[in-house]
């Protein structure tokens, strides 16, 4: 269960909304309705990727990726620069853990610089914050 203190912190980093499963579903809907839910999903991946052991998992879930999220007009294709793109096109065919590293890096960048303000002054935020705050106040005045 989610405090009004940590909601309250989710607001000093984007870290704090994603490693929170509460946070993490308020930011999907909010990106969700700036059409660029994408990023997270994106995000979230790369760090399941991350921890994947098993060699051939990794070249299926590399695979994966890629055609999800970097190759032209992939379902949810990122918004990432040629360089990059072409980097990891290169070396889809051996991938490593790192491979979408690069990538994940400036879609965090993009998340953090540029959505993440955004989701602060949303609607959905504003919400989350009153529906912890009135949750604390019943929880201390169990007799209002």
């Amino acid at each position: 269960r989610t405090n009004t203190g940590e909601t309250m912190a989710w607001s000093e980093s984007v870290d704090a909304v994603l490693a929170n499963k509460e946070g993490l579903a308020a930011f999907r809907t909010f990106l969700k309705s700036e059409f660029s839910e994408e990023n997270v999903e994106f995000w979230l991946a790369c760090e399941d990727f991350k921890k994947t052991k098993s060699s051939t998992k990794i070249a299926s879930k590399a695979q994966k990726i890629y055609s999800d999220f970097i190759q032209a007009d992939a379902p949810k294709e990122i918004n990432i620069d040629f360089h990059t793109k072409n980097n990891i096109s290169q070396n889809i065919s051996d991938p490593t853990l790192s491979c979408f590293d690069a990538a994940q890096g400036s879609i965090y960048s993009l998340m953090a610089k540029d959505s993440f303000p955004r989701f602060l002054r949303s609607e959905v935020y504003k919400e989350l914050v009153k529906k912890h705050q009135d949750r604390n106040h019943k929880r201390w005045l169990p007799f209002l």
